[in-house]
């Protein structure tokens, strides 16, 4: 197991529930959430930056701000909702480092950082703890490839300034790879990018669920005893919290939580937004709440 430091422990209670596990409502995306915001009368394109700030404002004031953590980007929801006081004393700040889109290199894909980010400047901006996405095939990048020398990098260097770095991993298919194909190894590549990723320094990751309970066993024997979060990747509420049941059965510990709580609760008007926020969105928070601790069983 890859040890915390102390500061590192203070990062990990700051995301935690009560009951010890991580809880944590991704709204770090910024095209993708401009693509769910349905009432834009010109469609997603014609959304400007102040009216994504403004729906990221308000997913901080009505939903971030009941968990225990909210993920945010530096582009542009911050450091507005700090600034601003919007950001609940009580919730931590994670602060995503990955920039939207990726570069592809000999059919492997690479994200790149937000330009200007580091551990210093995410202290700088008020975060609690740091988030960076790597995409990962296990099957062609080893502990001497490339996105193996990032990972231990950021992880070197966030110790060093005493921040907690979630270590975010998405596998994906390949060029010429059938969905058959990619599909029976996708299992195999989350546990083995978990591995990976352990092997390479990460304390925490955070992880697509990877199919059944027996693949999340595995996943957890392959993290070594590091904690690993299942993230939501675009599915429904209702199929998520099953999955993050069956995860946190197996080992997992916790959830980060993007599209499925608020996918169809944003919008351009800001009293629809509160509206959906408050009626559709929380209750799933909260029930989210109850299955990572234990406390109810997805159904």
């Amino acid at each position: 197991m890859n040890e915390l430091t102390t500061l590192e422990r203070r990062g990990m209670a700051a995301i935690s529930t009560p009951g010890g596990k991580m809880l944590i409502v991704a709204a770090d995306q910024r095209n993708g959430m401009k693509a769910v915001m349905h009432d834009a009368p010109n469609g997603p394109s014609s959304i400007t930056t102040e009216q994504l700030s403004d729906a990221k404002a308000d997913l901080v004031r009505f939903l971030g701000n009941a968990a225990p953590a909210i993920l945010l980007d530096p582009e542009v929801a911050l450091p507005r909702v700090a600034d601003e006081g919007v950001l609940a004393r009580d919730t931590a700040l994670v602060v995503g480092l990955d920039a939207s889109g990726f570069d592809t290199v000999d059919g492997l894909q690479y994200t790149n950082f937000v330009a200007g980010m580091t551990p210093r400047k995410v202290r700088e901006l008020g975060g609690d703890v740091a988030k960076m996405l790597w995409y990962v095939r296990p099957d062609r990048q080893d502990a001497q490839s490339r996105v193996a020398d990032e990972i231990r990098e950021l992880v070197t260097a966030c110790t060093a300034e005493g921040l907690l770095l979630i270590v975010e991993i998405l596998v994906y298919r390949l060029d010429g790879e059938t969905e058959a194909e990619y599909a029976a190894a996708f299992p195999s590549l989350v546990i083995e990018s978990a591995r990976l990723a352990v092997d390479c320094g990460s304390k925490v990751l955070k992880l697509q669920y990877p199919g059944s309970a027996e693949a999340s066993a595995l996943v957890t024997e392959a993290a070594a005893g590091v904690p690993w979060a299942v993230l939501s990747a675009g599915v429904d509420h209702e199929t998520f919290i099953k999955q993050v049941g069956i995860a946190v059965a197996n080992g997992a510990g916790g959830a980060m939580a993007g599209r499925s709580l608020w996918k169809d609760s944003l919008a351009v008007s800001a009293e629809v937004r509160e509206q959906l926020l408050t009626t559709r969105a929380l209750p799933r928070l909260q029930e989210l709440e109850a299955v990572v601790d234990g406390l109810l069983v997805a159904s």
